[in-house]
């Protein structure tokens, strides 16, 4: 059983991970001229730190639902 502030503060930190993902330092260490699959490296890691967001912020909503 979380206490009652834990949902609210992993959501925080879910958007502080995602000010950083998207933040310009790291956007620019995948801005380089490198193809994976056919697509540009930065928008693969744009996508897949996206994702990752959105699988984050379910995991920390439906753990607390019980």
């Amino acid at each position: 059983m979380n206490r009652p502030g834990t949902h609210g503060q992993r959501l925080i930190a879910l958007f502080l991970l995602g000010c950083l993902l998207f933040n310009y330092p790291l956007l620019y260490l995948f801005n380089i001229d490198h193809l994976l699959f056919g697509i540009p490296l930065l928008y693969v890691y744009m996508f897949a730190a996206w994702g990752l967001l959105i699988a984050l912020t379910a995991v920390v909503v439906e753990r607390n639902m019980d």
